[in-house]
């Protein structure tokens, strides 16, 4: 399936869309109710307090989606259709957007500390900058993970429009986004102790990131999925819905045991009190059985969404065949640090969970 041409009109009517779409979540972040957490610790000390309200945003894009679609009759698979004039503008309003951090993060900072201004630009002049009393690096999660939403919906009306029904593959498709957001949602605490979040300054490799890379090349496989309208068997369906909850049941599961833990040393993981090492490196479930078992776990969850294209082509597994690289390498350099920091701890800590990844293989 091939998008339609790059037009001055597309263009036009993607750079209004996405203008009104960031603006309309800005302010929905500054309105909607949502709990205030606080933040980990940051390389200063301290620690900042954040609305997180990205559950409301999640309801209330169904809620307009749904009533956009049934009482004005309005359909996302313009998306598809002008899915490349999409992307061109996401790159601009990367570019424009970090440049304008770059020049308000450097006015800010003395000059004997700034460093060079393709590198401020890259990585970030500002570590936490905000707008309006908004949180920048954490409120870019949610362009970023309702427009791959938005997108991948898109391709399910397309499908619909073009053979009048949805496939199963394409039914699991959209469940198995579903639940992997709506999980994220549930447990959008957890982001406040991502690496990003606390220590990656804030600039066009964060920002192009989850403007560009995540909603436009993470739904890579709804392209084949929508095309295809031959309906994958039953046992396949439920053979990847297996795989999809596995791998979400790891991921999920071993994050929010970390953050239990971190918030409460004393809660219990798996019906029983936290067991540690050197009352710092938890141990219980899964934590226990790997020490980064949370990413086989997404690896997983992103390999059930690329089964549901078949094997015509390889571009729908490029994700996870890139997580495949970039996360055991994170994991190696996530122990490097840990070992650092922790000495004869981690040593003692890596002979109780003896597996990095894949128990009994690495």
């Amino acid at each position: 399936m091939t998008p339609g041409p790059i037009t001055a009109a597309s263009l036009a009517h993607a750079a209004w869309t996405t203008a009104g779409f960031l603006f309309a979540l800005f302010l929905a972040a500054k309105v909607l109710p949502g709990p205030l957490v606080q933040g980990a610790q940051l390389p200063d000390g301290s620690r900042r307090t954040y609305r997180m309200n990205g559950l409301s945003l999640w309801v209330g894009t169904h809620m307009v989606v749904i009533a956009s679609t049934l009482v004005l009759g309005s359909s996302l698979s313009v998306l598809v259709r002008e899915f490349w004039s999409y992307l061109i503008v996401a790159n601009v309003v990367a570019f424009v957007w970090s440049v304008r951090l770059l020049l308000e993060g450097r006015a800010k900072i003395p000059p004997a500390e700034r460093r060079g201004i393709l590198q401020d630009f890259w990585y970030g002049a500002e570590l936490n900058p905000t707008w309006a009393g908004v949180d920048l690096k954490t409120w870019a999660y949610q362009p970023s993970l309702i427009g791959l939403s938005l997108l991948n919906w898109a391709f399910a009306y397309h499908q619909y429009e073009t053979f009048g029904e949805l496939t199963p593959q394409m039914i699991a498709y959209q469940a198995f986004w579903w639940l992997y957001m709506t999980t994220h949602y549930l447990f959008e605490r957890g982001v406040l102790s991502m690496w990003d979040v606390i220590a990656e300054h804030f600039g066009f490799m964060l920002v192009w990131g989850d403007l560009v890379l995540v909603p436009f090349f993470y739904c890579a496989p709804a392209f084949w999925i929508a095309a295809n309208p031959e309906p994958f068997p039953m046992g396949a369906i439920v053979a990847l819905a297996g795989l999809h909850l596995l791998g979400l049941w790891i991921f999920r599961g071993a994050n929010a045991q970390k953050d239990r833990f971190k918030r409460d040393p004393n809660t219990k993981i798996w019906g029983r009190p936290a067991e540690t090492i050197g009352g710092r490196l938890l141990v219980s479930g899964f934590w226990g059985i790997g020490r980064k078992i949370n990413y086989t776990g997404e690896i997983l969850v992103y390999f059930s969404f690329s089964l549901c294209s078949g094997f015509v082509s390889i571009v729908p597994y490029l994700v996870p065949l890139w997580l495949c690289v970039l996360l055991p390498h994170r994991a190696w350099r996530d122990e490097k640090r840990c070992r650092e920091k922790y000495g004869e701890l981690w040593d003692a800590y890596t002979r109780r969970a003896r597996f990095r990844m894949i128990p009994f293989l690495y």
